[in-house]
């Protein structure tokens, strides 16, 4: 799906990577599923390229639902993936510490594990390498993407401000629709290992310009920065 030149999703609202595309190749931000993997190529194919014209993939953290295909990339096409050291070890395998689970309704949790267990979500693909980042720092990779530490959700979560294709990339710091209860609109993410910390991390990319705001899980968000953190600050407040 194209959000606009240059700037394309893959897969949907319950699950999502983007890919930023230049004349240079293809940079990827999150992984998905590993059953992502054909949505990926078709989704490359509709712009004319393929595996091979990815340049690297940068995880927004090392949850099993963003690490998806990203191993595949690395070892078939020595693609490198980029996680925050903070979370490289959760990419690489380690278990996450265990977060209460949240309040959640059965067709949109079902809807939820059901379409994971359709793209593999049962047999994940954890890195055996990665590229450690550490603090803010642009990488040298097609839209010259800029790493902001975002901890809160896991202690390497990141964002990727790329300014050339008006976008920003949050992973689970927040989400425009909750995948156990269904409910749209901009909210804390479930499954977070310090919600405070995540709310307050927040306040980094509050002032960025961004045409959109692009979750994990969710619908983008075309409505600005500064008003997506404040709507999910007030449902944050409200809960």
């Amino acid at each position: 799906m194209q959000l606009a030149p240059g700037l394309h999703r893959i897969g949907n609202d319950i699950v999502a990577a983007y890919a930023i595309v230049t004349a240079d190749g293809v940079t990827l931000v999150d992984a998905g599923l590993p059953g992502m993997w054909a949505d990926l190529r078709a989704e490359l194919a509709t712009m004319g390229r393929t595996p091979a014209d990815v340049r690297g993939v940068i995880l927004t953290h090392g949850d099993s639902d963003h690490v998806g295909f990203a191993e595949r990339l690395r070892r078939e096409h020595g693609i490198p993936v980029y996680v925050h050291e903070g979370d490289a070890g959760r990419a690489r395998g380690e278990k996450p510490p265990a977060t209460p689970w949240p309040k959640m309704r059965i067709a949109p949790t079902l809807g939820f594990l059901g379409y994971s267990l359709r793209k593999g979500g049962a047999r994940t693909h954890h890195l055996t390498e990665v590229v450690e980042l550490a603090g803010e720092q642009v990488l040298d990779l097609p839209g010259e993407p800029r790493v902001i530490p975002l901890p809160g959700h896991s202690p390497g979560s990141v964002a990727v401000h790329t300014a050339s294709v008006g976008a920003l990339f949050v992973g689970d710091a927040l989400t425009t629709r909750h995948v156990l209860t269904g409910r749209v609109g901009p909210q804390p993410a479930p499954f977070t290992d310090d919600p405070v910390q995540s709310l307050a991390s927040l306040a980094v990319v509050a002032d960025l310009e961004a045409s959109w705001v692009l979750p994990g899980h969710g619908a983008p968000w075309s409505g600005g920065v500064a008003e997506l953190v404040r709507r999910v600050r007030e449902e944050a407040a409200a809960a």
